[in-house]
């Protein structure tokens, strides 16, 4: 940088201009450095976000492990042999395996409302509430699953719905079982219906097949096993916005622990909160970029042919996660905003997802899922009495978080999320109908979602 100046500095300059010089140099470099490397090494436009591997700063570069075969663990050979969490430099599988402490729901004991709602491409709106009560059986993070034996249990969910008035009181029990190839289920299901008063086990559903009316599946609520993945990185990138709110909705109402409501601002809620340490000078955090891939010996008949996350560079938190169906065609985009909720916990750890919306890109359906009022709970004997399917029959709720976060009229959902249409084409083949694109273009117009446009 300083050669681009000097040239043009006359021999009767002060050394006090020199000096200002220096200082302004050594303030750019301080921040370039700070924003994750030398603007000069990435090698790309001004308005260009992502890069290559080829295109990495030196510190990105310190970062990644760009091999592709590592030491394996001796006793699980499809582990790698460092012990999990890892130490920098990280591989795109060292990378993936660090997504699992960031599954849909936190990975510790803990309460919440999980408001959730979906909406059609012709405004169709239907919304819900359940109450979440989560039984981490051992560490507060992916460990107890990777360490587990194959068809151990590793988590237990207990979800009761409050809302709407129709579904008050069903209930639904998950136990997480660690998949393995002489164990793949990774979930047992029950359900209990007052109106019938039994509790049903349900079939497993296909992990990555949507829940019914919504777009989400098992899979994207449960996370992916990351053994059953290969892994590559594909580049760098930089994320300024993930979820987007509409312009009529310029306040949210969420919920404290102790079910105190407050008001945000919309336009002041940030990707990782106020308590991420990372942020870039213009506010967006920088990322790595990787795809997965399914190992077909352990997934033979997933109807996914990859999934690409954008993971912050610290934490390796997923902002943002695509699918690809089995066409190699873009299937689903999951945009999240996160918040650090377990400040306990070292590395980033205690991140959870606060809000995320999911956008199925062949149907043109949204849908959001917003965990409020969370409260985390070290369970006593007698809380733990409730996580057993029989349990259910009782219809006891000690713990009835609220929320008051739901979506007043469809013309205040959540948008779209953006396509990012242009970065890593040659990975990602991003293309929606014409009639899709028309609403993305109304909307992106108004700034809000329109239901009006003919296909």
């Amino acid at each position: 940088m300083l050669r681009r100046f000097f040239p043009k500095m006359k021999a009767r300059v002060g050394s006090c201009v020199l000096l200002a010089l220096l200082v302004f140099s050594a303030q750019v470099i301080s921040q370039q450095s700070a924003e994750g490397g030398d603007d000069s090494v990435r090698q790309t436009s001004a308005s260009q976000t992502w890069r290559s591997v080829e295109q990495l700063t030196d510190w990105e570069r310190q970062r990644v492990d760009l091999r592709t075969e590592t030491p394996r663990n001796k006793d699980i050979p499809y582990l790698p042999a460092e012990p999990y969490p890892f130490t920098a430099p990280f591989t795109a599988e060292e990378m993936g395996y660090r997504t699992m402490d960031f599954t849909h729901t936190a990975r510790w004991s803990h309460v919440m409302a999980d408001a959730f709602g979906t909406i059609t491409k012709a405004g169709y709106l239907s919304q819900g509430v359940t109450v979440g009560m989560i039984d981490q059986m051992l560490s507060p993070n992916a460990q107890s699953q990777i360490f587990k034996q194959p068809g151990e249990a590793y988590s237990r969910h207990m979800y009761y719905y409050t809302y709407p008035p129709k579904n008050d009181g069903v209930q639904e029990m998950w136990i997480l079982r660690r998949s393995g190839l002489e164990a793949p289920a990774k979930l047992d299901y029950f359900a209990y219906t007052p109106s019938l008063r039994r509790v049903r086990r349900q079939p497993p559903p296909r992990r990555e097949t949507s829940f019914p009316g919504v777009v989400q599946s098992f899979d994207d609520i449960l996370g992916v096993e990351s053994w059953e993945f290969d892994w590559r990185l594909l580049g760098a990138d930089v994320l300024h916005e993930t979820v987007r709110f509409p312009n009529n909705r310029p306040q949210i109402t969420l919920s404290s622990a102790n079910g105190k409501f407050y008001d945000v601002a919309t336009d002041s809620i940030k990707l990782m909160k106020e308590r991420y340490p990372f942020y870039r000078e213009d506010g967006g955090v920088n990322c790595f970029v990787i795809e997965s891939t399914p190992k077909r010996e352990w997934l033979a008949d997933y109807e996914v042919s990859k999934i690409i996350y954008w993971l912050d560079q610290y934490y390796f938190y997923p902002l943002r996660i695509e699918r690809y169906d089995a066409e190699g065609k873009l299937k689903m985009v999951e945009v999240r905003i996160a918040e650090e909720e377990n400040t306990a916990l070292p590395n980033g750890q205690g991140f959870a997802s606060s809000l995320v919306v999911y956008f199925d890109a062949q149907l043109d359906l949204i849908s959001y899922s917003l965990h409020d009022a969370h409260l985390i709970r070290d369970w006593t004997e007698q809380d733990l009495a409730q996580f057993t399917p029989d349990f259910m029959r009782r219809r006891w709720l000690k713990y009835p978080q609220k929320s008051q976060s739901m979506v007043s009229v469809p013309e205040q959902f959540y948008l779209r999320p953006d396509l990012l249409e242009g970065r890593f084409p040659e990975q990602r083949p991003v293309s929606v109908s014409p009639a899709i694109a028309a609403r993305i273009e109304a909307q992106n117009k108004t700034g809000h979602l329109v239901f009006d446009i003919d296909e």
